[in-house]
């Protein structure tokens, strides 16, 4: 299903045929770095992420991930979508992107397709975004479409603090 086009990107849901896709995002060195390890590892384990992260936000929350393809062959180079989590008051933004592609602005674009979705479709008056305090490139991004920091926040008693935008 398509959610929304751009003028370069495709946003649609994430389907069991993105299982290969899901696999090498999920393992990229970038993705594990500064997002963590999801513990994907062969296509089974990409086909329930699929039903159970946003097959089931679709179902929950009308949102979730979505598959960010190229309009120009089609090619699956990221997600963006908001994500519900129970620790959080608000939807967040959240994006991860194949080296192939950063750094041509699809983060920024897609960003801005779903934050208009948010408050257009779903009415969601505010929105937030979380990032590894190491991760520059996509502070960078946060702040361009508006995100100013709040404070850091822990998700779990376990995990690293991270910046809350």
């Amino acid at each position: 299903m398509i959610v929304v086009e751009t003028g370069r990107l495709r946003l649609r849901h994430l389907v069991e045929g993105d299982a290969a896709f899901i696999v090498e995002l999920l393992n990229d060195p970038g993705f594990l770095r500064f997002i963590g390890d999801r513990g994907i590892r062969t296509l089974d384990d990409a086909l329930g992420y699929i039903a159970s992260g946003p097959g089931a936000s679709y179902a929950k929350h009308g949102h979730g991930l979505y598959c960010v393809e190229t309009l120009a062959g089609g090619t699956p180079i990221g997600i963006c979508g908001l994500l519900k989590r129970d620790t959080l008051p608000d939807a967040d933004l959240g994006y991860a992107f194949l080296p192939a592609g950063r750094g041509h602005g699809y983060a920024q674009e897609s960003c801005l397709a779903v934050l208009a979705r948010a408050r257009d479709v779903h009415g969601l008056s505010r929105v937030i975004a979380i990032v590894n305090p190491d991760n520059a490139d996509s502070i960078k991004v946060l702040e361009r479409l508006g995100f100013r920091y709040e404070e850091q926040v822990k998700l779990g008693a376990d995990d690293a603090p991270v910046s809350r935008y």
